[in-house]
């Protein structure tokens, strides 16, 4: 049954539009931790590092004093190698000084030798274990290097010692929020909270680890308070506004962009993510007017151009976007994004021939060269030039053989052309190239079933299933075609049931599944899942087909005709339905 198997296309009609812009609207994410590591890597090398020359002086040797002290100035000098040699130097001096020592921690860390840190600072605490400054910055170096439980046990050990140090509980807080121990990081920000009730980070990371847990409307309480506290926090500006986009409250999230607008006037670009929340919501006509608002204090700024344009685009009123992305094409005309939309407004209007025209401009430098490529044999198809959108994606493949993309389209236009050989060849071509692309193999095994190649149909599968164990297509792909030929039926079932597990929803794996019991003998059940793949996928002719398969063996003659001939309707060449209508009307 082929259709099951027919080539998925990754590229169709506009589908590269959702990743076009993902880097405008997606910022970089950075892990809770990652960002503690930072400022515990910045306390490390000026919070603890040579805090005070006199604070050692009072009780050292002369010499080792001397040498601390010209440390201390070679480092604020910024020569942080002459300044480890004069450390390295005072504690030859005075061997005993756990204080040098744990400086010379800190400046070890600085010049970025965390080994080498690490190793004094654990020979260090082996000889003063009770360190507790040594403790913090050895718990900084450990997650530095992703000895995330070491790191742990330094900070108990710091709370051990200094039961009100705000930062180890901030860190340990925010370790155990990164191991997703939820409930054991609340206990230790409740403590840090019971310490110093306004302790500004202490609240965030707090509101961060609630978000993280699904508790938002506390987390929301959270970023509040942070918020009064400082109203310039702008992290906690976004993250609450997010907090309410998730929630679905958008007029909240506007709300807060709104509010710090007014007291940061700077950052009236807020209005892009307003208006992109007002798109979100729906409320195109209030997303348009404060884009154009933007635009007439700023009429050169591109980014609020193209989010007009896409509000155009979601709007469909593609006569509208042209203009805006043309505008900005004037003054950036090697702006590829901005032109590959514009290609699409056009495409979208059916004004094909200057769709054509700006997909053609798009270098094969950029990383848009295959979706235009692609778009571009799109257009020449529906024109009826298939050859020419073959020529063209043939061309792109010799400037661009990494791009999986374009073989598999190419594929679908020689199969299409009723090219098999062609199709086939062009999948051997790409295989060569890219030996470990599952999609290309995939593709490969249904050719080879629609050119009559079972064993080669089914060990394309197996090698989808060797780099994939758990592709639901190849699983199903291989159930259905044991059970459409009666052989290996209990692990073909096994295959499409675990298929079914990865897409519980699939319409073609339910009706697969309904199919290999049929061939079981397990009637009732396939009559079952058959009914329930037609509920998800009510005008595919091959289920339909299995549904009167399934009434013409129980004997429920009239039922079985009715479905026959609602799937020759559908699919009225289908020369199986018509002999099996033939043969039933013959029977009543």
């Amino acid at each position: 049954m082929q259709k099951k198997h027919k080539y998925r296309t990754p590229i169709n009609g506009i589908s590269a539009l959702a990743k076009l812009f993902s880097a405008r609207k997606t910022q970089k994410i950075i892990s809770n931790l990652q960002i503690l590591m930072l400022g515990l890597t910045i306390l490390i090398i000026s919070g603890c590092c040579f805090s005070s020359s006199s604070f050692y002086a009072d009780r050292s040797s002369v010499s080792a004093t001397y040498h601390y002290s010209l440390g201390v100035l070679l480092r604020l000098d910024g020569q942080v190698s002459e300044a480890t040699a004069e450390l390295e130097q005072a504690i030859t001096a005075d061997p005993d000084s756990s204080y040098l020592k744990a400086e010379l921690v800190s400046l070890y860390a600085e010049k970025g030798d965390l080994p080498k840190a690490v190793t004094l600072g654990e020979e260090t605490l082996g000889l003063y274990p009770d360190n507790s400054e040594l403790h913090l910055i050895m718990g900084g170096l450990y997650l530095n290097v992703r000895e995330y439980q070491k790191a742990a046990q330094e900070y108990k050990k710091v709370i051990e010692l200094e039961p009100k140090s705000l930062i180890a509980h901030l860190y340990l807080a925010t370790i155990y929020a990164e191991e997703k121990k939820f409930d054991d990081a609340e206990v230790i920000f409740t403590k840090l909270l019971k310490i110093d009730p306004d302790n500004v980070m202490g609240i965030y990371y707090f509101g961060k680890l609630l978000s993280e847990m699904k508790r938002f409307d506390d987390a929301a309480l959270m970023y509040q308070k942070v918020i009064s506290l400082r109203p310039n926090f702008e992290a906690a500006v976004f993250d609450l506004a997010a907090v309410y986009e998730k929630q679905k409250k958008m007029d909240k999230a506007i709300a807060v962009y709104r509010n710090y607008i007014e007291i940061n006037p700077a950052r009236i670009n807020l209005r892009v993510k307003i208006g992109d929340l007002l798109i979100k919501d729906k409320k195109y006509e209030e997303a348009q007017k404060e884009f154009q608002e933007l635009l007439k204090s700023d009429p050169g700024n591109n980014e609020v151009r193209i989010a007009l344009g896409l509000l155009y685009y979601e709007m469909r009123r593609f006569d509208l976007a042209v203009p805006e992305f043309l505008q900005v094409l004037e003054k950036n005309a090697d702006d590829d994004r901005t032109r590959y939309l514009l290609a699409n407004a056009y495409e979208e209007n059916n004004d094909n021939k200057s769709a054509l025209n700006e997909y053609q401009k798009i270098s094969f430098t950029s990383e848009l060269y295959s979706n235009a490529r692609i778009h571009l044999g799109m257009i020449l198809k529906k024109e009826g030039r298939l050859f020419e959108a073959i020529q063209v994606l043939k061309e792109s493949i010799l400037k661009k053989k990494d791009q999986v993309p374009l073989y598999l389209y190419l594929s679908s236009l020689y199969e299409e052309n009723g090219d098999l050989p062609g199709a086939e060849n062009i999948l051997k071509e790409g295989i060569k190239t890219l030996p470990a692309n599952i999609d290309l193999h995939y593709s490969l095994g249904v050719i080879y079933e629609k050119t009559n190649r079972f064993p080669e149909s089914i060990k394309e599968m197996e090698t989808v299933l060797s780099m994939d164990p758990d592709n639901a297509e190849a699983l199903n792909f291989i159930g259905y075609s044991y059970a459409d030929r009666g052989l290996n039926l209990d692990a073909a079932e096994k295959m499409i049931i675990k298929a079914l597990k990865i897409k519980p929803d699939n319409g073609y794996m339910i009706d697969s599944l309904g199919w290999v019991q049929f061939k079981q003998g397990k009637l009732d059940s396939a009559l079952e899942n058959i009914k329930k793949a037609m509920e998800i996928m009510p005008a595919d002719a091959a289920i339909i087909e299995h549904l009167g398969d399934i009434y013409l063996k129980i004997g429920r003659w009239k039922e079985a005709q009715e479905v026959y001939e609602k799937a020759l309707k559908i699919d009225p060449k289908n020369k199986s339905l018509q002999n099996k209508l033939k043969d039933l009307i013959k029977k009543k």
